[in-house]
């Protein structure tokens, strides 16, 4: 039988001559491998490939069985084409961070409509954005993610509690026993970025470029600490040195 779904593709590894695997997480079955033929071709004419390439929000049309890794894929098309993303140096810097980081969480096939919901959102919004809200918008959705993931940070922020615990992931009073934790100042930020419920909200927040490598590095060992071989991000470099 034929479902259709909503996907957004998150990696793409070549198979024999003309076919792909793609790693797509799904509306509808959450996180898929596909086999997809005939999508690579030396003929100019044969555009399909680019349907796969990461961060692709597509439609497809799929044969799926739950008792099979390897799913396959009847047709596809784009769900939305983006504008920007592919051809802003600063945008695509962060969609790649984001689609990277996607792959490290999203690990088992389970279906989430609000995860995807989220996902496919900030990758629209991201297309859409002002560069003041891009060059905020990895913290924005390495901090909102985490609310998909079940081990969010706690935004009970005040003046008695400014230090953030990255391990217990709450504001703590004083400094914990262990090295893994937010000073009060940055603490007060990661407060601010959790209030945001919309990126084009994170124009009002301002942050120097120190300050931000530093949340975003803090965030990712925040993601360390509480997923198992999360490891490093190759993309973090790149989108370090192109937001400056």
């Amino acid at each position: 039988m034929v479902h259709a779904t909503r996907g957004i593709v998150l990696r793409t590894v070549i198979y024999g001559e003309t076919s792909v695997i793609a790693s797509v997480y799904t509306e509808l079955y959450g996180l898929q491998s596909y086999l997809v033929n005939g999508v690579r071709s030396s003929k100019k004419t044969n555009t399909k490939g680019n349907l796969f390439q990461p961060a692709s929000i597509i439609d497809i049309e799929v044969y799926h069985n739950e008792l099979k890794n390897l799913q396959r894929i009847k047709e596809a098309r784009w769900h939305y084409i983006y504008q920007q993303v592919l051809f802003d140096v600063h945008k695509n810097a962060v969609i790649l961070f984001m689609t990277e980081l996607l792959q490290k969480v999203i690990r088992q096939p389970e279906h989430n409509p609000n995860l995807y919901s989220f996902i496919e959102d900030a990758y629209i919004e991201l297309d859409k954005a002002e560069k003041k809200i891009v060059l905020n918008y990895p913290l924005f959705f390495l901090l909102h993610l985490t609310s998909f993931l079940g081990f969010n940070l706690q935004d009970n922020y005040s003046s008695e509690k400014q230090v953030l615990d990255l391990k217990e992931g709450n504001f703590v009073k004083e400094h914990p026993i262990h090295p893994y934790y937010i000073e009060p100042v940055k603490g007060s930020l990661v407060s601010q970025l959790l209030k945001v419920m919309h990126p084009n909200e994170l124009q009002h927040i301002t942050l120097n470029n120190t300050l931000r490598r530093q949340l975003t590095e803090s965030l990712l060992l925040f993601y360390a600490l509480h997923i198992q071989d999360f490891g490093t991000m190759k993309s973090l470099p790149v989108l370090q040195e192109v937001l400056g």
